[in-house]
């Protein structure tokens, strides 16, 4: 691999700035690397992309003059997408997105492979149900944690979680400068909404309040800023549905939604929330610990492909559940319990109740482990992504 950051790169910017002729390019990053690139061999791996945008708008050229090169790039999303008087190269190239790490990618980084495996594998229910205690264990560890790369890298390293809260804030920092960088004139809305969400969700009815973030404050001002966090890959948008069908979709309401942080550990960062409150079962952060618990859940369910998520509010009545995952082509009612709590009243009456006729099936989520009942299934959280992932893989082989 050829590996070159652009970040405050001059010569980066020189050589692509230059012209569009490939084996130019070839030759000069061969020469800045000190490294032979050899096609179909070699990967080019340029990081940091959003400094240098001639980089984006040159895979195009790559594409169609040099396709037995292997080019990778990455970069922030704020950067990429807001790269003023170039194209990007639609159809031209192969588009990844990376997530925080899942809880499952956690294990494997504390070298916990035999746990992760037992995940993926989603067969020996009893085995896991067996080591429920180790599990949560490290579940809580993830709580506080997350799946910032560095964050776990941190923890890894020196098992300190003032190391890692340090590296959380430094996270959350330098979010809020590229907030400044390219939000433009909505800037001070996309902060407001930023800061606002461990507030948001700490409500009881955790639907996004406009009025919350100021006095006098409408949906029509805040729009914009919403959208380009949501586009900036910074939160995710949970939309409501009053009905329940696939494709799930169809049936989203955009003017009533949740705003969910994208990590768990970043979250806890932003309500700084003691160490000891989220690593430990403590009744003092009870309140806060439920709209955390759907954070996490919706956390590990957006890095399924073929996923669609949304939550579900009954007219005229106080019922909701917490999530509608639609998995491939499974509809899964959601119901999100922070700790070994099985009561779920507003989705025993969904289930078996409003759509007893459909023969849907009800999950509950919670720390309890695997058991299934007439219309419920009890999924242990630290199951949530591989769960989500059997279901959607189930449902498109039994499609093919």
């Amino acid at each position: 691999m050829v590996y070159i950051n652009c970040f405050m790169n001059p010569a980066i910017k020189e050589l692509f700035s230059e012209d569009k002729n490939i084996s130019r390019i070839l030759i000069g990053l061969s020469a800045l690397s000190g490294e032979e690139i050899r096609p179909g061999k070699t990967l080019v791996f340029l990081d940091e992309v959003q400094d240098v945008p001639e980089v984006v708008a040159s895979l195009k050229y790559f594409q169609e003059d040099a396709p037995e090169v292997c080019v990778a790039v990455a970069g922030s999303l704020l950067g990429v997408q807001n790269m003023e008087g170039f194209s990007f190269p639609t159809g031209k190239v192969d588009i990844l997105h990376l997530y925080p790490m899942t809880f499952t990618e956690f294990l494997y980084a504390l070298g916990e492979d035999k746990k992760a495996e037992l995940l993926r594998e989603q067969e020996n229910y009893s085995v896991v149900n067996s080591l429920l205690v180790d599990y949560v264990g490290l579940l809580r560890q993830y709580y506080f944690v997350g799946g910032m790369p560095e964050s776990v890298l941190t923890f890894i390293k020196t098992r300190n979680p003032e190391a890692v809260r340090k590296v959380q804030t430094d996270i959350l920092s330098a979010y809020e400068a590229d907030i400044a960088k390219h939000a433009g004139s909505d800037t001070q809305r996309a902060r407001l909404v930023f800061q606002s969400i461990p507030s948001q969700l700490a409500k009881e009815n955790k639907k996004f309040v406009f009025g919350a973030l100021r006095k006098g404050a409408r949906s029509a001002d805040y729009e914009k800023a919403i959208q380009w966090l949501v586009d900036a890959g910074l939160v995710y948008k949970v939309c409501r549905v009053r009905k329940v069908a696939i494709p799930l979709n169809f049936y989203i309401e955009k003017d009533a939604f949740k705003l969910f942080l994208l990590d768990v550990g970043l979250l806890g960062a932003m309500a700084q929330a003691p160490a000891a409150l989220m690593l430990i079962g403590n009744n003092i952060f009870s309140e806060f610990k439920g709209a955390f618990t759907e954070n996490y859940v919706l956390t590990q369910a957006v890095t399924v492909n073929n996923c669609v998520v949304a939550y579900y509010a009954k007219e005229n009545s106080s019922m909701e559940i917490d999530f509608i995952v639609q998995a491939g082509s499974q509809l899964l009612p959601v119901e999100v319990k922070a700790e070994e709590n099985t009561r779920a009243k507003s989705l025993r009456q969904f289930i078996t109740v409003d759509n007893a006729s459909t023969g849907m099936h009800g999950y509950r989520f919670t720390m309890k482990g695997f058991e299934k009942q007439d219309w419920v299934t009890n999924v242990p959280l630290f199951a949530t992504a591989k769960f989500i992932e059997m279901m959607a893989l189930q449902n498109d082989l039994h499609e093919i």
